[in-house]
């Protein structure tokens, strides 16, 4: 039997009771030319039963069981060894693939020829409502050609997500580490390594949670692990000088992600705030890039306070805007 186009590798942690959703919307796609590796270890969240019907009413998925509960790191790299694709897709329980998407993946590598990465769009859905992600002005302004990315090192300030791109299995992926965010220095280096990259300017995911991080992470995991995260990927960065300008574009990503996380509610508890706040402010100096400019308007007040550790003034600011915006509702 020949091997699949696409890989799609799907780590069964279903919190949400999403998982069906997100099988379903693979299975009901137009394209066939894919395979579905269901990884389920030992976590309650992995529900077997489900996992098995899904194995037993279509060939095209596979069940691979771990022995331990592992996490999403170990997860990933356990499904992207067992896959047989010529690309993976990395997905979650709570993702859902649009329709005719796999069709459009495998009709723009057909244009393209063999490309080491395919970006491609999503958006994040929650209570109803329905936002683009973050890339996608990058996206639109790509164009059809192939390129490499120190020809278009502003790849680099996309968000670091695995699951809103294929990646040639042999294109020498890294494993993804332990803890949360770990998917942001696999994506750096994948990026490096690349030689080809194309772009497919469709949302062909959603995402339908509030926010982009994987709930489960590995055992012992928390937020501040988003700074040894981005750490290995500055590092990797470092090693390459051919891709110094890649990084104010890293820099700033990095930033808007620190922010975001601060920003929004129930991710650091309040207790753990002003250390969040000053180890990234510590980030911020550090890795300045020579003659960076930061962001203007509100986000620059922002990049500005936390350069200088005003956590007072940040916490100021933001329970001032929150009072404009409640006035600006009444």
């Amino acid at each position: 039997m020949p091997s699949p186009l696409i890989s799609v590798v799907l780590s069964a942690y279903d919190q949400q009771q999403q998982l069906k959703d997100c099988l379903d919307s693979l299975l009901s796609q137009s394209s066939r030319d894919f395979e579905v590796v269901l990884v389920v270890d030992r976590s309650p969240d992995s529900p077997e039963r489900l996992t098995e019907a899904y194995e037993m009413r279509d060939p095209r998925v596979s069940v691979l069981r771990l022995d331990a509960a592992v996490g999403i790191g170990r997860s990933r790299n356990a499904g992207a060894a067992h896959a047989k694709g010529e690309y993976l897709l990395f997905l979650d329980s709570d993702h859902v693939v649009e329709p005719e998407a796999i069709k459009a993946m495998a009709g723009r590598l057909a244009e393209t020829g063999e490309v080491d990465v395919l970006l491609f769009g999503h958006s994040r859905e929650y209570r109803d409502r329905v936002w683009p992600g973050g890339a996608a002005e990058l996206l639109s302004s790509a164009g059809p050609e192939v390129f490499s990315p120190l020809d278009r090192p502003e790849v680099f300030g996309a968000p670091p997500l695995i699951w809103d791109r294929l990646v040639r299995r042999d294109s020498g992926l890294p494993a993804f580490p332990d803890g949360h965010y770990e998917e942001i220095p696999v994506v750096h280096e994948v990026l490096l390594a690349a030689k080809r990259i194309a772009v497919l300017d469709q949302e062909c995911v959603r995402i339908r949670r509030r926010h982009t991080l994987h709930p489960t992470g590995s055992p012992g995991s928390s937020h501040f692990d988003i700074f040894e995260q981005y750490g290995r990927s500055l590092e990797l960065l470092g090693e390459h000088e051919e891709f110094a300008a890649a990084k104010p574009f890293l820099f700033t990503r990095m930033i808007r992600n620190f922010l975001f996380v601060f920003d929004l509610a129930g991710c650091v508890p309040r207790a753990e705030r002003p250390q969040f706040f000053h180890r990234a402010s510590e980030y911020y100096r550090s890795h300045l890039p020579a003659d960076y400019r930061r962001p203007g308007g509100r986000e620059g007040v922002k990049f500005s306070l936390l350069s200088s550790g005003a956590y007072a003034a940040f916490e100021v600011a933001k329970l001032s805007q929150i009072a404009r915006n409640a006035v600006g509702r009444s």
